[in-house]
């Protein structure tokens, strides 16, 4: 049960202040315009952030005014808006977020031109994080405390609105009792029929020790506005704002915008027809690999069986999802020839080829980047007597490419010839050991027509051009390439991730911006209680963030214990159960995920460079902008292309798509006038909204120190240590995640 505190309610009397509307041109509901921005007011705490990072990550145009800086832009209310030469009232922003209901460095005058800016145009408010009371539609707070591993439930009115993606409850993260998350738990203050103010709830949990639901979320309707009102404190990479973050961004903008959201998925298995090395316990090394000092006992190296082929294949249709398989075709070729003329687990594979996808990744498998020397560990790269590094030569790796796509055509694989990952993504900058891409490598890529070219995200997270491709990034998962069995991997992960002190190789101590020391884990049980739900943890973080780039294992990991397919099915279920049919996981190939990028990287240009403007005027929502300019745009359910059919395609209840710009303004109708409406009936708007401000009575204080958030409430001083800081969880520690292959012979079978 997590620790909570409770203190009367008659204690805390929270002063208020009335601060009057500015005076905003009227909006007509058949001719005001309202541009497609967010206008984002930040203080820098990580609630506010968060809501902008999402914002960013989908794509979203924001203005954003950074309150800490002294150069500012005021907001007034010729800041928010303007009149056309038309006559045209002319709103600049669509959406409002604000860190609370009335941030402290804010004026007066500027909370009153906001608050008349978004009742005369119907422009909508986030408050990121609140002290609630009687000005957010809730009374005063009876309960405080840690919401880690908490589960809220979404109401049904969220789920009819833009929370209608979600599936289920909203679990927090974390362990009970925990310093990763604190709020609140008021509950909704009456309506009041003279201001037209209501509450609605959109999540909620029990009051602990009462029968009551709590509001840690919901809807404040008054005086013809409309704020989201959020009562805990939060950041960007926390799994209760990843489920949450899409339906903030698509409440404020009122599901209309510039910007594309999907959750992707695609899982890559590398390493198909070969084996890889086995991890060595005794030693903490991979024997044969050039990591191991002294002399390690060898161990037998890991390959698929026709079984494994078998138990995928199952795997795939009881979990409707498609696997895709990087195969080397020449160890296919030489296990058959150390074994009679025959290999069954090549004959398998083919037998099912159809099942899966198929992505090139080399005959052999040998390292295309630099010549390796193996004499010293780690390894370093072969140069030559003036000091120059050598490379592996262009026939080399022309020979490599060729031969695989040979032996992929030869046998009917459904694979895709212009796509290429190298064996242990070799050939492009390998740091420390090799700072530059091997020109030899570049050289085979544009020989042949190789458009799309796997690269480790761990190394390089961004696209670039490689020569005649495209770089597409691909996320390791940390279910290593040199083990089988839950206790190999959970003996390599202690290696990796504990200190010298605790029989670790201090990679940790070393790597502390990248990695954190963990105490050593049970070879028995340290799988299924911290690795699994960990990788689990990871791969949905990327998952949730609109992040096309693919994730890979190995052959190695679907065999023995099949930790590959334990991994993808606890990611699988887990997101299925918290999102609904319509809003599933988008498996692509690695062109589609390249081409996704490459649309990624070509909008944030045009966003910065502010070439191209969108904007709803009536029920017509109107993008312009250079011809030829592909942009995002997101509209609700029904949305047309005017005068013509359905728009985009459905995707968590709306509709959306990239579309390519014309040398006409692209125009869509939507099934009804969403701002510049008139203000609801029974506002009285000539006397002002009460607000909140934490220079104003608040009891409520935020402070941040280094990634360390603190809380200081009526309920006590709370400290969220590192709420303001990435989550210090265990990708990879550079190189040492994907050990380097030697070229690969023919082993007998196991």
């Amino acid at each position: 049960m997590r620790a909570f505190r409770f203190l009367p309610v008659v204690a805390l009397a929270v002063a208020t202040a009335v601060i009057g509307l500015a005076t905003v041109v009227p909006a007509s509901a058949t001719s005001s315009r309202v541009d497609l921005n967010v206008l984002v007011v930040t203080d820098g705490n990580p609630w506010v952030e968060g809501i902008r990072q999402q914002l960013s990550a989908e794509g979203v145009p924001t203005t954003v005014i950074d309150l800490t800086s002294s150069s500012r832009a005021t907001i007034t209310a010729a800041f928010l808006a303007d009149t056309l030469a038309d006559g045209t009232p002319h709103g600049h922003f669509e959406g409002v977020v604000l860190p609370n209901d009335a941030p402290t460095q804010l004026s007066a005058a500027e909370l009153s031109a906001l608050s008349g800016y978004e009742q005369t145009y119907q422009v909508r408010q986030v408050d990121a994080y609140v002290w609630p009371g009687a000005n957010t539609g809730l009374s005063a707070p009876t309960w405080s405390g840690s919401f880690d591993a908490s589960t809220a439930t979404v109401s049904a009115s969220a789920r009819a609105d833009a929370f209608r993606y979600l599936n289920g409850p909203v679990t927090f993260e974390g362990t009970a009792g925990g310093n990763g998350s604190y709020g609140y738990l008021p509950t909704p203050l009456p309506d009041n029929p003279a201001t037209g103010s209501h509450f609605e709830p959109f999540l909620t949990e029990t009051i602990p020790g009462t029968s009551t639901q709590g509001t840690l979320a919901g809807v404040y309707t008054s005086g013809g506005r409309q704020q989201l009102v959020l009562t805990f404190a939060y950041n960007y990479y926390q799994q209760q704002f990843r489920l949450l973050a899409h339906g903030i961004v698509d409440w404020v903008t009122k599901g209309v915008h510039l910007g594309y959201w999907r959750n992707y998925f695609s899982a890559h298995i590398d390493d198909l027809f070969n084996a890889n090395s086995r991890w060595s316990q005794v030693g903490n090394c991979t024997p044969g690999e050039g990591d191991c000092v002294g002399t390690v006992p060898a161990t037998t190296p890991i390959r698929m069986t026709p079984a494994d082929v078998t138990a995928t294949v199952a795997w795939e249709q009881q979990n409707a999802y498609t696997l895709d398989f990087l195969f080397n075709g020449g160890p296919s070729l030489d296990y058959a020839a150390a074994n009679g003329g025959t290999d069954p687990l090549t004959t398998a594979l083919l037998a099912n080829k159809n099942s899966f996808m198929w992505l090139d990744h080399t005959y052999q498998h040998p390292f295309l980047g630099c010549v390796q020397n193996f004499t010293v560990v780690p390894w370093k790269c072969q140069t030559d007597s003036t000091g120059a590094i050598q490379y592996v030569d262009q026939a080399t790796v022309n020979g490599q490419i060729q031969q695989n796509i040979q032996f992929g055509q030869a046998n009917g694989l459904p694979f895709r010839p212009s796509e290429l990952v190298a064996g242990e993504h070799s050939g492009t900058v390998m740091l420390p050991q090799q700072p530059n891409d091997n020109p030899n490598f570049l050289a085979a890529l544009t020989q042949n027509n190789i458009q799309w070219l796997g690269v480790d995200a761990s190394r390089e997270t961004g696209q670039r051009q490689i020569a005649s491709a495209l770089g597409v990034p691909r996320h390791p998962i940390n279910v290593f390439y040199n083990v089988s069995t839950q206790s190999d991997e959970v003996s390599e992960y202690n290696w990796l991730y504990t200190s010298k002190a605790n029989g670790g190789s201090g990679n940790c101590e070393a790597n502390p911006t990248t990695t954190t020391c963990i105490s050593p884990l049970d070879l028995t049980t340290g799988w299924a209680n911290y690795v699994l739900p960990m990788q689990v943890k990871i791969t949905l973080g990327y998952v949730l963030g609109n992040d096309p780039r693919p994730f890979f294992m190995h052959q190695s990991n679907l065999t023995d214990d099949r930790l590959a397919l334990q991994t993808l099915t606890n990611v699988l279920s887990t997101y299925r159960g918290w999102y609904t049919a319509d809003t599933p996981m988008v498996n692509q190939t690695l062109t589609d995920a390249g081409t996704t990028l490459q649309q990624q990287a070509a909008w944030q240009h045009s966003l910065t460079a502010g070439s191209v403007t969108g904007y709803v005027q009536g029920g017509v929502v109107t993008v312009q902008g250079p011809a030829g300019t592909t942009v995002p745009v997101t509209v609700p359910s029904g949305t047309t292309v005017t005068g013509g059919a359905s728009f985009g395609s459905v995707y968590g209840g709306e509709q959306s798509a990239y579309i390519t710009l014309g040398s006409a303004p692209t125009s869509l109708t939507v099934a009804s006038a969403l701002f510049g409406t008139a203000p609801s009936a029974g506002a009285t708007p000539s006397t002002g909204i009460a607000l909140a401000s934490y220079s104003i009575g608040s009891p409520h204080e935020v402070r941040r120190n280094g990634n360390a958030v603190t809380v200081t409430d009526p309920f006590g001083t709370h400290v969220l240590p590192g709420l303001a800081g990435k989550p210090a969880e265990e990708l990879h520690v550079g190189g040492t995640h994907h050990h380097p292959y030697q070229t690969p012979v023919a082993q007998t079978k196991k």
